[in-house]
């Protein structure tokens, strides 16, 4: 009984201390470099923080929980439903990169690392084009948006994501840090 509540314990924390950092992060981008959180291509230095769900499954509240507490910045821009659809984004996203953590090419989880890509390009995507661009799905247009999320995403990934998780996999941080 003692090992489940002291799992549950560490499982409530660390998905905390991830939907914090994550928010740290946006904001203080947000702050420095003012609209690279919220263009259609982004380079949002908190989604390296997705990598975590490679790792432990409390990533998974965690970074919707960050999502939906950054995304109170694009509120007063009118931006009300990225709150919904960015974060329905990231659970989805991160729930699959949970999922394929273990397809690994040379130890590197790449078919995880693209899932904020896919599901970000879609979804959000989907949400610039059909509230902010046209009013309706415009399937040119639509792709369009699509690649550009998409693009912005893989880079996070790529550029920040993949050696994150060299340097944890690297120094055995997974096996100390996470449940």
């Amino acid at each position: 009984m003692k090992t489940k509540l002291r799992k549950s314990t560490l499982y409530l924390v660390q998905a905390a201390l991830i939907a914090a950092a994550y928010a740290a992060l946006f904001y203080a981008q947000n702050l420095l470099l003012p609209g690279t959180t919220s263009a259609a291509v982004q380079f949002r230095v908190a989604e390296v923080l997705n990598v975590l769900a490679c790792f432990t499954p409390a990533a998974i509240p965690g970074l919707t929980l960050g999502c939906v507490l950054s995304n109170l910045a694009n509120i007063s821009a009118g931006l009300p439903l990225d709150m919904i659809f960015g974060s329905a984004a990231t659970l989805a996203a991160t729930s699959a990169m949970y999922l394929t953590r273990k397809l690994c090419f040379k130890k590197l989880p790449l078919l995880s690392a693209a899932m904020p890509a896919i599901f970000n390009g879609i979804i959000i995507g989907w949400e610039i084009e059909t509230f902010f661009i046209s009013g309706y799905l415009h399937i040119s247009s639509f792709l369009l948006c699509a690649a550009q999320v998409a693009a912005g995403e893989l880079a996070v990934m790529d550029i920040l994501g993949m050696p994150l998780v060299y340097i944890i996999k690297k120094r055995n941080l997974d096996k100390k840090l996470f449940c």
